[in-house]
């Protein structure tokens, strides 16, 4: 399955494994949970999908790498302790906590997050040494003498062998109490998340056009050369990063992310082109309603690479106004639900300065999202918001103060004037952004009229998660029509291919 439906089958397991009966029992015990393996090749976004998980079903995670540890730091140390057997005293070997178990503790004392997920990655690279502590471990849930908290889900991840020469094959007993999951890599995945989470469009219009290169790992005589999507992402931050600091990345720089020599050449010529067609098509005139009909010629007849970097091009600018929009909203709606804890119009709400309200409304929601933050309950995106929402809140209780506005409706009045500038914002960035989706339609039809490049871009804007977002709050008929049409067509050529089969 591809990294997506995996990522649901965790959710589901662990809310499966957490469910509790009347009595506060889990409903599946914690010996009868089978622990989660994920075996599937390296860089597709394993380990990232188990963050996510945790943030999604606001559990805790602990993560580690087991190829890190010895037999001591996994189970404990020994030593020696005085118990009574029989009425006889014997010494007896005990072992101190695992660094493991301990790290659990540990969480739930610094997060307050008593269920959580165990991860432990390359699990079948263990040493030979630790390899029983590990069928130990799967069985039972223990290092050592030391049982996994419950409410603690295990989950494992691995390579195959043919990617991994210290992979050791798991017998039958051991994979018959495990929770087997095998991941391929799927680029229509990656690209919705790539969408999402602002990767350079460079990287995805080059991966649209070569899609072999997505996750392509090869053994040759000067070894392993492989292009995987943790290392298409990691290039594709650096590129972001180095285009703000004034630099352009060349091919040295492209080699040492994408370690397959003809793959790292060839996107390294494509980026010089797509830097090229950046300064000559003016993405930005365009987007501003400057449709030079020289350049829709040359587009019009240029090579399909060209078309395809060029639509790309549109998108990542376009996509930087759809996130906008969609920041801005998601900032108005959680500063709204705030506010309404300190309305005077609520029910028992109505006594108390507007200040202190303020005072201790920012007080509530700091200590709650710093809480979250530090359990890592929080993606970045949401972190960021909830501190401008916090620097709001700061704001309108200085302009309160600095106003003099002591009056409690009074004060309200002006928290709802301030709020309402927000909402003009947020309108103001829709508008923006659906100025700049129509002169890129006006453009697309200059140059392409209704043809394969104008499916592409609509295609395209129905994978991006922030253009598919913006599609809902912006009536844009131009995209219905083309999308409509597209789906059309794509049933028709379905038809047709059943009924040529059919024929045969």
């Amino acid at each position: 399955m591809n990294i997506k439906r995996a990522k649901e089958e965790i959710k589901n397991t662990i809310e499966a494994y957490l469910l509790k009966d009347s009595y506060g029992s889990y409903e599946i015990p914690s010996m009868r949970q089978r622990p989660i393996f994920l075996i599937g090749p390296p860089g597709i976004g394993k380990t990232q999908i188990m963050e996510q998980v945790a943030r999604e079903c606001q559990v805790g995670l602990v993560a580690y790498t087991i190829t890190h540890h010895t037999r001591q730091s996994a189970v404990g140390l020994p030593f020696i302790t005085e118990k009574e057997y029989g009425g006889k005293h014997y010494s007896v070997t005990e072992y101190t906590m695992s660094e493991i178990v301990a790290s659990i503790y540990d969480k739930i004392e610094s997060t307050g997050l008593k269920e959580g997920i165990l991860f432990i990655d390359e699990i079948n690279c263990v040493s030979e040494t630790l390899a029983p502590t590990m069928l130990q471990f799967l069985q039972y849930k223990t290092f050592g003498n030391h049982s996994i908290p419950e409410g603690w889900v295990i989950v494992t991840a691995g390579n195959p062998p043919e990617y991994n020469k210290s992979v050791r094959d798991f017998d039958v007993v051991t994979l018959d109490r495990i929770k087997l999951i095998h991941v391929e890599p799927d680029f229509e995945v990656w690209k919705a998340y790539a969408y999402e989470n602002g990767l350079h469009s460079a990287v995805i219009s080059y991966l649209n056009v070569r899609i072999e290169n997505f996750c392509r790992i090869e053994t040759t005589v000067d070894g392993k050369l492989f292009a995987t999507p943790r290392g298409w992402e990691d290039l594709s931050r650096f590129i972001q990063i180095s285009e703000r600091l004034g630099r352009k990345p060349d091919r040295d720089v492209v080699g040492e992310y994408i370690q397959f020599p003809r793959i790292s050449k060839d996107f390294a010529n494509y980026l010089e082109l797509y830097y090229k067609y950046e300064e000559d098509y003016q993405i930005d005139e365009i987007l501003s309603g400057v449709i030079r009909e020289r350049l829709c010629d040359k587009l019009k007849r240029a090579a399909f690479d060209e078309k395809l970097n060029v639509i790309g091009l549109l998108l990542s600018r376009l996509g930087q106004g759809f996130r906008k929009a969609a920041d801005q909203g998601d900032k108005t709606e959680l500063l709204m639900e705030a506010l309404k804890e300190i309305n005077p119009e609520t029910e028992g709400n109505a006594s108390g300065s507007m200040l202190s309200r303020l005072a201790s409304l920012r007080d509530r929601w700091k200590k709650e999202w710093n809480s979250k933050r530090e359990a890592g309950l929080l993606s970045r995106r949401e972190d960021y918001l909830r501190r401008d929402v916090e620097g709001l809140l700061l704001k309108y209780e200085e302009t309160l103060k600095r106003e003099d506005i002591a009056d409690l409706k009074t004060a309200w009045e002006r928290i709802t004037q301030m709020f309402e500038e927000e909402s003009i914002w947020y309108d103001e960035a829709l508008s923006e952004a659906g100025k700049a989706l129509e002169h890129a339609f006006d453009f697309m039809e200059a140059a392409f009229g209704d043809g394969q490049e104008m499916v592409i871009f609509v295609t395209e804007l129905n994978t991006g998660y922030y253009s598919v977002q913006f599609l809902k709050e912006y009536d844009c008929e131009r995209y219905y029509q083309y999308n409509e049409r597209l789906l059309f067509n794509t049933r028709e050529d379905e038809i047709r291919a059943r009924i040529n089969g059919l024929g045969r």
